[in-house]
């Protein structure tokens, strides 16, 4: 098991069900590895925001052939392996680990925080003062998603 930080491994951030189920090489580059170092090193700032709570990642790095699958954004922080999407439960619900991220938004220096429904998405950038630290919720139809800005529900 190649461990990242304390807490997150290799083998969590770049796990997929579907490329496993699609025979799809979701295999990082060096310089990929090197990123999910560092999206590592900012999830376990917010395990650390969560009360130590155990972070459950459900997406992390993609490759563009994953990340065209799923139907991500062509621009999407995971295909550069600087966006995870998560649960915390013994924290509490989605929206609330969102507003408790949000209130350290100085400190985690994050891209986007998006409050998914039923998960959360953190991404960053490789340079933190390029960071836009937008906080926003997705709406989900017709199997498109639009945002709002802010955590709603």
């Amino acid at each position: 098991m190649h461990h990242l930080t304390e807490h997150f491994t290799l083998g969590e951030l770049t796990h997929s069900d579907l490329a496993v189920r699609q025979g799809i090489a979701n295999r990082p580059s060096s310089d990929i590895v090197a990123n999910l170092k560092v999206l590592a090193q900012k999830l376990e700032l917010v395990r650390t925001i969560l009360g130590q709570s155990a972070v459950i990642i459900s997406s992390g790095y993609r490759c563009p052939e994953l990340n065209t699958r799923i139907g991500g954004s062509r621009t999407s922080a995971h295909l550069r392996g600087l966006a995870a999407d998560f649960k915390c439960p013994s924290f509490g619900s989605p929206a609330a680990i969102c507003r408790a991220i949000e209130k350290h938004a100085s400190l985690l220096c994050f891209d986007q925080l998006i409050y998914e429904g039923t998960w959360c998405h953190i991404g960053f950038v490789s340079q933190d003062i390029d960071s836009r630290g937008d906080v926003l919720t997705a709406s989900f139809s017709g199997g498109r998603a639009s945002y709002t800005r802010g955590i709603i529900g």
